[in-house]
C-alpha cells in the first residue's frame, strides 16, 4: 500500500502542472493534500469518475487552508477537524479510519514572521497531539503532512541563519520532541537517521529549489508499534507543481 502526502499550495493551481500525470505515475492507494485552499464544488475534476473516493475538508476562509484525501479504498469512517471549534475554522485536519490504522491529514500553523503566531501554534500543537494519542487508543495511527517544522540541523539547508525563523525555533522544535516522546516516529528519519540535503520544501525565492536550499518540513509519522508495517520512506524532490513536494511511505 502507497501513501503519499503533498501540499499542493493551492489545488486548482497544481491541476494545472500536471497533477493528474502525477497520480497515474506514481499511482497511490491514498494521497493526503494540504494547502488546497478550495471548496470541492470549485474543483473541475471529477475524481469519483476514475474510482477516487473523495474526503475533502476546506478552510471557513476561502482560498485559505485545507486539506483533502483521495483514496482508492473507501475510508471505514472520517472526521473533519478535531472538534475543537476554535482549531477547526481553518481546515487543518482530516482523520480517516481504515482497517489497520487511522491515517490523519495534517496541516500545522505557521507561526509566521516574527514568531507572531507561536502562542497559538504551540496551543494548536498540544491539541493536535491529544487528537491522535486519542485516536491511537482504538488503533495504530499514521498522520502526515506539512508539519512547519525541521526538527533538526540536518533538516534544513542553512540552519544557523535561521535560528529564530518560524518553522525552527527552539519551541516548534520541540514540539517535535512531543510527538516522538509521545511514542511516534518519524518514519524517513527512521530509514535515513543521518541522510542530509533531503528536502521537502523550497523557498520561491533566489532560486532556492535549484540550488536545493530547502527544508524537511513534511512528515509521515506512525504509531511506534506499527513501524514494521513501513516497508520504505523517501521524498519525491522531482515532482514539480508546488513550492513543497511529494512525500511517500510503503506498507506491507
Amino acid at each position: 500500500m502507497k501513501l503519499i502526502s503533498w501540499n499542493v499550495n493551492g489545488f486548482r493551481a497544481v491541476l494545472k502542472k500536471g497533477f493528474l500525470d502525477f497520480l497515474t505515475e506514481h499511482d497511490p492507494d491514498v494521497v493526503v493534500l494540504q494547502e488546497v485552499k478550495a471548496t470541492l464544488d470549485q474543483i473541475d475534476v471529477d475524481f469519483t469518475a476514475d474510482g477516487w473516493h473523495v474526503y475533502w475538508n476546506p478552510a471557513v476562509k476561502k482560498g485559505y487552508s485545507g486539506v483533502a484525501a483521495l483514496s482508492k479504498t473507501p475510508a471505514l469512517s472520517e472526521q473533519l477537524g478535531i472538534g475543537i471549534e476554535e482549531h477547526d475554522q481553518e481546515g487543518r485536519v482530516l482523520t480517516l479510519e481504515y482497517d489497520d490504522f487511522f491515517l490523519v491529514n495534517v496541516y500545522t500553523p505557521n507561526s509566521q514572521n516574527e514568531l507572531r503566531r507561536l502562542p497559538y501554534r504551540i496551543e494548536w500543537n498540544n491539541a493536535f497531539l491529544k487528537h491522535v494519542k486519542g485516536l491511537e487508543e482504538t488503533k495504530p495511527v499514521i498522520f502526515a503532512g506539512d508539519l512547519n517544522v525541521a526538527h533538526k540541523e540536518i533538516d534544513l539547508a542553512r540552519p544557523k541563519n535561521n535560528r529564530k525563523s518560524a518553522g525552527f525555533s527552539d519551541e516548534e522544535r520541540a514540539g517535535f520532541d512531543d510527538i516522538l516522546a509521545a511514542g511516534f516516529v518519524d518514519t524517513f528519519r527512521h530509514f535515513y537517521p543521518e541522510d542530509t540535503e533531503q528536502y521537502s520544501w523550497w523557498s520561491y525565492r533566489g532560486g532556492a529549489r535549484a540550488k536545493n536550499v530547502g527544508w524537511r518540513i513534511d512528515y509521515f509519522c506512525v504509531s511506534e508499534p506499527f513501524m514494521p508495517r513501513v516497508k520504505s520512506a523517501k521524498i519525491l524532490p522531482d515532482v514539480m507543481g508546488s513550492d513543497h513536494c511529494p512525500v511517500q511511505i510503503e506498507l506491507v
